[in-house]
């Protein structure tokens, strides 16, 4: 039964992983998007609230679609003044009691309540109030989409940390990433001054 939850468990994380490296690609559009509607507007005086809204529901799309990716990689934001202290395994205990009692309730709660408004929005064909503006029904789609991603991660990292606890996987958290981009660059600094020197 483990072995099954564990395939699920990489196939989720496959999953936020594609979603989050296409998120990298929105960041870039919606920089482009900005920078272009600036220049527009500076330059020739005209605007569009439309464009303003792209950048909205593209910045919108990364922040609620990156949540899981997010969760993959152990990035978000957690205070670890107490748990800290605390062995490995009493850390997992913890991390699946967060999970399974706040984490999932809570994106759980999240998406189902937002559904009905999505789909309120789909049928009543609902319009931005800007003039000029978006419909609005993919904006109200992302929320149930983004915390579907999250709880599908919530799953899979309560089952890495259940068969960690069991024996059967080494630590989820530690993951060798290699070194990180600031440590590659005072690597290349210290052997730029070692060749000067």
């Amino acid at each position: 039964m483990m072995k099954l939850c564990l395939a699920l468990s990489r196939a989720i994380d496959r999953l936020n992983e594609r979603v989050g490296r296409l998120c990298y690609w929105l960041v870039l559009v919606a920089v482009l998007i900005s920078s272009g509607n600036a220049i527009v507007r500076y330059t020739f005086d005209r605007s569009s609230n439309a464009w303003l809204e792209v950048q909205w529901y593209l910045f919108s799309a990364v922040f609620l679609f990156c949540a899981g990716y997010t969760l993959l990689h152990n990035q978000h934001v957690r205070i670890d003044i107490v748990s800290g202290r605390f062995s490995k395994r009493a850390r997992t205990w913890i991390e699946v009691f967060g999970t399974v009692f706040f984490l999932l309730p809570m994106a759980v709660t999240i998406g189902w309540l937002s559904w009905p408004v999505f789909v309120d929005a789909y049928v009543r064909h609902e319009v931005s109030t800007n003039a000029g503006g978006l419909t609005v029904w993919p904006a109200r789609l992302m929320v149930p989409m983004g915390f579907l991603l999250l709880v599908l991660q919530g799953v899979s990292e309560l089952i890495k940390r259940v068969a960690f606890l069991q024996g059967l996987i080494p630590d989820p958290d530690e993951k060798d990433e290699g070194p990180s981009a600031e440590e590659q660059l005072a690597e290349q600094l210290r052997r730029e001054r070692g060749e000067a020197a």
